[in-house]
């Protein structure tokens, strides 16, 4: 019964995680980071301008190349039926709703994350982050059939773990052992089943069913899910708060230069998302339905 209750804590904790930063938007970022165009410095200062009717009404931001691209397969999805996306009304209530908590609540928790801490120390915190990832990943490869990979992983925690001070300096990378990510939902999506309905969940950020059921099945491979540290065990809630605000934190210009340029926020990141995990399955293979970045 206290492993049930511990288990089904931590799937919320992990979920509140996921709403308040997407951790798909770490991956989008390294997809499409090298493509990405900085806005117009004209055009960004002219908006708020023209909204308090300083500048003609023509001005508007410039369109980022994450954005652009995730309009263009947005416009090609077409309809909620073309998309997937038969939920798409309700779907799209959840999103605004949560838009309102990011803006509310989770940005301004990253912005003063950033403020306090100096970026030295919060790439440690990320690195030490990612190091803890490292079982279910192994796990994940392992279940691909991609022994090379598992083999990496574990070579990258042993050095990470050990001249890296338990991770929190990323001295593998260095060393020509770079990071790669995996989990269920990519495994089940190597063996060929789709992602399901495209859904938007509270708190939970996009989670078709079979990436949901990934990240319920993570929990389970994770070793840390079975470790007890005296009878309240807050420090899964802080591991996952901080890497919630972490991430949130990295992401940040990432995520409002898309709002900022989007003809339609909520179908761009529908589309960058699914681009991005995409991407994730074939580790990073081109496919011939997907933009060329």
């Amino acid at each position: 019964m206290r492993l049930r209750t511990h288990l089904l804590l931590t799937a919320t904790a992990l979920a509140l995680a996921w709403g308040a930063s997407p951790a798909w938007a770490e991956e989008a970022v390294e997809m499409v980071g090298a493509n990405t165009e900085q806005p117009d410095a004209t055009a960004i200062e002219a908006a708020p301008a023209a909204e308090q009717g300083g500048a003609p009404a023509s001005a508007a931001p410039a369109q980022t190349q994450p954005a652009a691209d995730a309009d263009k397969q947005a416009a090609a999805d077409g309809t909620a039926e073309d998309a997937n996306d038969p939920l798409e009304g309700l779907n799209r209530g959840i999103f605004h709703a949560s838009l309102v908590t990011d803006h509310i609540l989770f940005r301004p928790l990253a912005l003063g994350y950033r403020a306090v801490v100096p970026k030295p120390v919060r790439n440690s915190i990320r690195n030490f982050l990612n190091n803890l990832d490292s079982p279910p990943i192994f796990a994940n490869e392992l279940l691909q059939g991609d022994f090379k990979q598992a083999g990496t992983t574990v070579v990258r925690f042993g050095i990470n773990s050990t001249v890296g001070v338990g991770g929190l300096f990323e001295v593998a990378d260095d060393w020509g052992f770079p990071r790669h990510t995996e989990d269920f939902g990519q495994t089940l999506g190597t063996y060929g089943m789709g992602e399901g309905p495209y859904l938007f969940l509270p708190l939970a950020g996009p989670a078709p069913p079979r990436d949901l059921a990934g990240r319920v099945v993570d929990i389970f491979l994770d070793p840390l899910t079975y470790v007890h540290m005296g009878s309240q065990n807050y420090w899964r809630y802080v591991r996952v708060g901080t890497d919630a605000i972490d991430l949130r934190e990295r992401n940040i210009e990432t995520l409002d230069d898309i709002e900022r340029t989007s003809v339609d926020y909520y179908a761009s990141i529908r589309s960058l998302y699914r681009q991005t995990r995409n991407n994730e399955i074939r580790n990073g293979q081109p496919a011939e339905n997907l933009p060329d970045f």
